[in-house]
């Protein structure tokens, strides 16, 4: 169950940071690049939640369900 947390904690960082780069995109006029270092972190993050996933898998702890009719 505490693996399910961190993951939902993580997702919403990850969507935390791309609003970030949204705002750093309408709000400078190309004058820095915090856009990029947003995009950047999202994406160093995104990659870290599939690999936790995949652990969270392959170890047992998070198991998938499907629906059944």
């Amino acid at each position: 169950m505490l693996i399910k947390i961190f993951v939902v904690i993580l997702l919403f960082i990850i969507i935390g940071s791309l609003l970030s780069a949204l705002f750093y995109l309408v709000r400078d006029s190309g004058d820095s690049n915090r856009t990029v270092k947003a995009l950047t972190i999202r994406i160093a993050l995104s990659l870290f939640a599939f690999i936790i996933l995949m652990a969270g898998y392959f170890s047992g702890l998070i198991q998938p369900h499907g629906i059944t009719p």
